[in-house]
């Protein structure tokens, strides 16, 4: 067993008073401070939170409950994180009731489910919990029987002492346990002991989920509620100006029209107040369909914006953010970026002397790739129900970071943060579009405006052309070869609008002697936020196909070639900065090759490509075999290996993958978000291509990294390679490279010429 020291006061336990039928009830805190100073990073929080919030209730009944801290919309944590207090409170899962946890910022810190951090952030806490818990019951027993502690034992929620005979359940000790002191140091399992963790389990809501229990937001009905919508310009560089609402107010239902303001003239933005219009034009009636066909009826007048300016505290530190008035169109963008690439950029990494590297190169490769924006398209488009007074409000609705929002809701509604509460509901989907709380915001101004509760409602429409996107990127990569065929240099520079992609001390810096990586950035009032994986989803793509070229035109196996920079890093490493763990890196790659049977004769059938990322503390790599079906390319099986460390829920796990790599190869084919004079193309479905059931592949073999190290990142790490491996297959399947996502707008127009 491993022995930490457990860093919880008395203060961090409610007693058994708060149990209606008595028992134990234990919640660690301890990041209400950190939380509300605005001091942690959501990307990389596994170092910055050393305490967290869990409870575990548990009754005279022997009835055990496990409360998840973290909104679930997919990735399993409902499920996972009890998983770990279950595992070191030594209880029997089938016997564990698990409920999600209230929305608590004072208690459960920001509830914050992004960037993969959920397991990672919350294993050694939860682990910690579980474990002074179980300490807390032995010593409980102990007292009771009057024997050593020592040994009294565990096993699936009983105590025993063996020399005595004597047995009984938690519950009869549970209110004992309260009044017992907490452990000053408390013992971990050996990873090796675990019989929960590591073990498939099925999702403790599949069955509400499936009878209909836990509803979408959309579905949340509220006695007196209206419905709300929002009119916003029909284009990024618009502002409303004037509107006539005459007839609209005549339509059956509508109670009210009017403008609102959604954050006021020098309103300081957070990380996550990401917005794209400010002033609102709302439409207040009694039903969704009234309102949707009311607001056809405003007559609204919209002008031109002016270059502003705002200041957003973010993650990293205050930054002013530069909003253009220009009216944005895709083939200007696309040359913009053109243009841009070639001047001076920001130096984020050197290593060595590329400019002489390059000058004495017998070979050089460059090439340059782009990709557009792309929305997040969720299953069910934004939505938020609010009832707010001048003395409370309650919010209702799907977001992914409650917390990182209710500081925001505290100001404008001028409440303060404990007399907010926000439920959280069955989500349907995020990718990072969910942790940005405008839409949240809007419907407690609107519900405070018309003093009634209020569920605002985004048709597929709104959500889609209401901003927040992966940005446009474009990157040209560089490599030198000397007369053997070795890299000798390696320079990527990357830009974006309105943000660059590099990420300057991944793989392969650390691998060449000479290195240099740089980025720069073109402003935009389009807006940009988290898509999964950020920036990686790019990165990956253009890096790893580069890579592939690359290996070809030294004449070398692609997973080879990858595995001999790898060795080059793990060994002689250049730099100190690498993000990436070399050997990790080329486990992945290994596994894969093992798994894909990569060279086998019976594979030679398919157009195979490859990819390997490493992202959020996890590394991923795929083999993508494509065939020809009625005349195109198709995805026809993926094989893949992940190391994320420990993996709580294998079924899970493999689930997660899998939904990656579908979604993958739908965006690396099809994802694309254009304008004309800041106008969206796209505003529903028929225009924005999705990944059809029959597109998806037929296998998808998912093998995961024997390990026992920490868990890391699992929901984002798979994606990004996704891109780089179909278009490294369908470079063998039609004899092109792709450097422009999506590709199939290529193979489409390379068909028509045929």
């Amino acid at each position: 067993m491993e022995k930490i020291k457990t860093s919880l006061s008395r203060r961090s336990f409610l007693k058994s008073s708060m149990l209606a039928s008595g028992g134990l009830m234990i919640s660690f805190s301890g990041l209400a401070k950190s939380i509300s100073d605005g001091n942690i990073n959501p990307s990389n929080l596994a170092e910055e939170w050393n305490e967290l919030t869990g409870y575990i209730k548990i009754t005279s009944d022997n009835i055990i409950k496990i409360f998840n801290p973290n909104p679930e919309f997919g990735q399993n944590v409902m499920t996972s994180l009890p998983m770990i207090v279950a595992e070191e409170l030594d209880v029997d899962w089938k016997k564990v009731i698990v409920e999600m946890g209230p929305h608590d910022n004072a208690k459960l810190g920001p509830q914050f489910t992004g960037g993969s951090n959920s397991v990672r952030m919350y294993w050694k806490p939860l682990r910690e919990a579980g474990a002074a818990a179980r300490q807390m019951l032995r010593d409980a027993a102990a007292q009771t029987w009057s024997v050593p502690v020592e040994e009294v034992t565990t096993k699936a929620g009983m105590l025993y002492h063996e020399k005595s005979g004597k047995t009984g359940k938690y519950g009869d000790f549970a209110s004992k346990a309260a009044a017992n002191p907490i452990p000053k140091d408390v013992k971990l399992k050996d990873i090796k002991s675990f019989n929960v963790v590591g073990n498939s389990s099925k999702n403790v809501e599949g069955l509400k989920i499936v009878t209909g229990k836990p509803l979408f937001a959309l579905d949340h009905k509220y006695e007196g509620m209206l419905i709300a919508m929002i009119e916003h310009p029909p284009a990024f560089g618009k502002k409303l100006k004037s509107f006539d609402a005459s007839e609209t107010l005549k339509m059956p239902g509508i109670k009210d029209v009017f403008t609102l303001k959604l954050y006021e003239d020098g309103f300081e933005q957070a990380g996550f107040d990401t917005r794209t219009f400010n002033d609102l034009l709302v439409v207040v009636g009694k039903t969704t369909w009234e309102v949707m066909n009311a607001r056809k009826k405003l007559k609204v007048v919209w002008e031109q914006i002016s270059e502003t300016k705002e200041t957003v505290a973010g993650f990293r530190g205050k930054t002013e953010v530069v909003i253009p008035a220009e009216l944005e169109t895709t083939s200007t963008q696309y040359q913009k970026m053109a243009d841009y690439a070639k001047k001076p950029a920001q130096e984020l990494r050197k290593d060595g002397d590329p400019e002489a590297a390059f000058a004495k190169a017998t070979q050089i490769l460059e090439r340059t790739y782009t990709a557009p924006f792309l929305a997040h398209n969720c299953m069910e488009p934004m939505n938020f129900f609010a009832h707010v007074t001048d003395e409370q409000a309650l919010l209702v609705g799907p977001h992914q970071a409650p917390g990182w929002i209710e500081p925001t809701l505290s100001k404008i509604l001028n409440l303060p943060p404990d007399k907010i509460e926000i439920q959280i509901t069955r989500m349907g989907g995020g990718f990072g579009l969910r942790a940005y709380g405008h839409y949240m915001t809007e419907a407690a101004l609107i519900s405070r405006k018309v003093k009634a509760p209020v569920k605002l409602v985004y048709s597929r429409e709104d959500d889609m052309t209401y901003g927040i996107y992966r940005p446009m990127y474009t990157a040209t990569y560089r490599a030198a070869l000397d007369a053997n065929k070795n890299v000798i240099a390696f320079h990527v520079k990357g830009g974006g609008i309105p943000e660059h992609p590099v990420h300057a001390n991944r793989f392969p810096a650390g691998a060449i002697d000479n290195y240099l990586a740089e980025g720069w950035a073109i402003p935009s009032n389009i807006t940009i936020g988290a898509f999964r994986a950020p920036r990686s989803n790019f990165n990956a793509a253009a890096e790893q196909s580069f890579l592939d070229e690359l290996a070809e035109m030294a004449g070398k196996d692609p997973i080879d070639f990858r595995l001999e920079l790898l060795k080059r890093a793990k060994e002689n490493p250049v730099g100190k900065n690498n993000d990436y763990d070399a050997d990790r890196y080329a486990g992945v790659l290994t596994l894969l090759k093992e798994k894909s049977g990569w060279n086998n004769s019976e594979n030679k059938k398919y157009s195979r490509g490859v990819a390997a990322y490493f992202c959020h503390n996890s590394y991923a790599a795929h083999v993508v075999d494509v065939v020809t079906k009625d005349g195109q390319p198709y995805v026809e099986r993926v094989f893949s290996a992940v190391d994320c460390g420990v993996v709580i829920n294998p079924d899970a796990a493999v689930n997660m993958v899998q939904g990656a790599i579908v979604d993958g190869i739908g965006n690396a084919f099809y994802g694309g978000l254009t304008h004309k004079e800041g106008v969206s193309d796209q505003n529903n479905f028929n225009r924005y291509r999705m990944i059809r059931l029959k597109e998806a592949p037929k296998k998808i073999d998912v093998s995961f990294v024997k390990s026992d190290v920490d868990p890391t990142g699992l929901g984002e790490p798979p994606f990004p390679p996704v891109f780089a491996a179909v278009a490294n297959a369908l470079y063998k399947n039609t004899g092109k490279r792709f450097y422009d996502q999506p590709f199939g707008k290529h193979i489409e127009l390379n068909r028509q010429k045929m």
